[in-house]
């Protein structure tokens, strides 16, 4: 089968379309013929040589995939048939012709959406859902601040965060990212380059503050963030774009608002805890990306690159040029 691969840490130009071995499904295991992939930092992380997959897991790129059941491994309970539509979150391996997951991380996909709008769903959808439920614990009526408010995480955690009756607040670094997190449904938008978001989130929630934060930026970020953090706040950070060498008083900071940080590392979860979390999220979240549903979801695509333009679509988002998530097409 054909694989996006690299043969040592770097550049996207490093990147390319490899003829591999095709993977047997083991003990549980549902083989996959993907039909479409989609991009993620860990991905551009992974190829630097600064985010090895976990113990055990595939070394080719691709944290989900969108496909059709295409074999049974023993074991398997009977739950998916052969040409079944289904979609997962992975450790890796995603952006290859077949990938093996283990029955209980298979999703089923919503009727009526492709397999590009499907790609879409599991890395941000399902880190979105965990942030804001299983770690955040959001409850109706907060406020949360989401950073990257345009990324594929950032766009997902908007419409959940009103899913939740809950009300989002965005950064982000162009006013047509902040128009896209507008139409998303958030409630407020600044534009981290140009203002002072913390001072424009306190004077939108009249000096009260947000009760949760969305982070995958890290310690450039967290001066402001604790600036504006209620009390009683949760600060969940689940990405370092900007490094993790804080300077200053953090502590005391944080003490005086009896605020708590948390983190979160869905890749490195076991497989126990992700299968807790995607039968929460098929069974509460997946039925309002149905066309009957209300309210209705919708993930959002923002290019589609075939699998041999891999190093194209790295540099896409390594110039944070996407609204949305870059989904990757797997040639038949």
């Amino acid at each position: 089968m054909f694989a996006a691969y690299f043969d040592c840490p770097g550049g996207p130009e490093n990147l390319y379309m490899k003829e591999v071995i095709k993977p047997n499904p083991g003990e549980g295991e549902v083989l996959v013929k993907v039909s479409a992939s989609a991009l993620n930092r860990a991905d551009l992380l992974q190829r630097r040589g600064k985010y090895p997959p976990p113990k055990g897991a595939s070394d080719i790129l691709g944290l989900e995939a969108a496909g059709s059941v295409a074999g049974l491994g023993p074991g398997c309970s009977g739950r998916w048939k052969i040409s079944d539509a289904v979609m997962a979150l992975l450790p890796g391996g995603g952006q290859a012709q077949f990938v093996t997951v283990p029955e209980g991380l298979l999703m089923p996909i919503p009727k009526d959406m492709t397999f590009i709008q499907a790609a879409a769903i599991p890395e941000a959808w399902l880190t979105a859902f965990q942030l804001l439920h299983f770690v955040g614990k959001v409850q109706e009526g907060e406020k949360v601040l989401i950073h990257a408010g345009a990324s594929g995480v950032g766009m997902a955690a908007i419409q959940l965060v009103r899913l939740a009756k809950a009300i989002p607040i965005v950064t982000a670094g162009t006013q047509e990212k902040l128009e896209a997190t507008a139409n998303a449904g958030a409630a407020a938008g600044f534009n981290y380059k140009n203002e002072d978001f913390s001072e424009k989130v306190l004077e939108f929630t009249q000096g009260s503050g947000v009760d949760i934060i969305l982070d995958c930026v890290g310690a450039s970020y967290w001066e402001k963030n604790l600036n504006c953090l209620s009390i009683d706040g949760r600060w969940i950070i689940y990405g370092l774009l900007s490094g993790g060498e804080v300077h200053g008083d953090l502590l005391a900071r944080l003490i005086s608002k009896r605020a708590s940080i948390h983190t979160s590392l869905l890749r490195s979860r076991d497989k126990e805890a992700s299968s807790g979390y995607q039968q929460a999220f098929t069974e509460e979240v997946l039925p309002h990306f149905s066309g009957e549903a209300s309210p209705r979801l919708q993930p959002l695509v923002d290019s589609v690159y075939p699998l041999h333009a891999i190093a194209e679509a790295h540099r896409a988002m390594e110039e944070n040029r996407n609204i949305g998530k870059i989904v990757i097409e797997i040639p038949v």
